[in-house]
């Protein structure tokens, strides 16, 4: 690996350090709205109309989601987007019965995995100082890194889905064994959880389920 450039980084410093300054001054939060959208007052959908979801979509989800902060920069999460008639039937293998129809309902099922070689990236990803020793042979290190940060992806990746104007009913009532069996055999790569996309069907929904209040789960030091 090359030692990056000094004036080359100091550049890139000052260009990141007053890209946020620019971006602050244009937007300084989200609109009440917006967080509505995303969190707030989102839900998740078990039923799907038949309103397709395009590829160009899923790659802009994808841009948005790549762009979440992961530690050292480490992207460890991988996406499949089971769409087609047949990678729905190798899914549906894995899913408990009460799960098969929400996922064959949606137009699409994203199998949200990490990827435990993601470390062998860094040079590209975090070039200005070579991390892999921290990796290298440490395989429980390298496994809780990847599903960490693969999980906070996930959590990105559904926020980006409902942020274009998409539903999203994440899964985990499934046999990651089955999954990394049919999908990832012979690969680095493990599931972590799944996710459907589409446009929902509402009526499928019942009542929001209660939340914490702050002062059940929150406290200062």
């Amino acid at each position: 690996m090359n030692a990056p450039v000094p004036d080359t980084v100091d550049a890139a410093r000052a260009k990141a350090q007053q890209d946020v300054r620019d971006l602050r001054k244009r937007i300084d939060r989200l609109s009440d709205n917006a967080i509505d959208l995303i969190l707030r007052d989102a839900r998740s959908h078990y039923a799907w109309t038949d309103k397709p979801v395009s590829d160009a979509l899923l790659h802009e989800i994808f841009e948005i989601t790549i762009n979440g902060a992961t530690s050292m920069n480490t992207l460890p999460a991988r996406f499949v987007f089971v769409k087609t008639p047949e990678g729905k039937d190798r899914l549906a293998r894995s899913l408990k019965p009460q799960n098969v129809g929400k996922m064959m309902g949606a137009p699409v099922t994203a199998i949200i995995a990490h990827d435990l070689d993601f470390w062998t990236h860094l040079p590209k990803l975090f070039p200005h100082d070579d991390r892999r020793h921290l990796f290298d042979g440490n395989p429980d290190y390298v496994a809780d890194t990847a599903y960490r940060n693969g999980t906070l992806q996930g959590a990105y990746f559904m926020i980006a889905a409902r942020a274009v104007g998409l539903d999203v009913g994440a899964m985990s009532g499934f046999s990651n064994a089955v999954v990394d069996e049919e999908f990832f055999a012979g690969k680095t790569l493990k599931s972590n959880f799944l996710c459907n996309i589409g446009y929902a069907d509402e009526t499928a929904l019942f009542q929001k389920l209660p939340r914490f209040a702050f002062d059940d789960v929150c406290t200062f030091a």
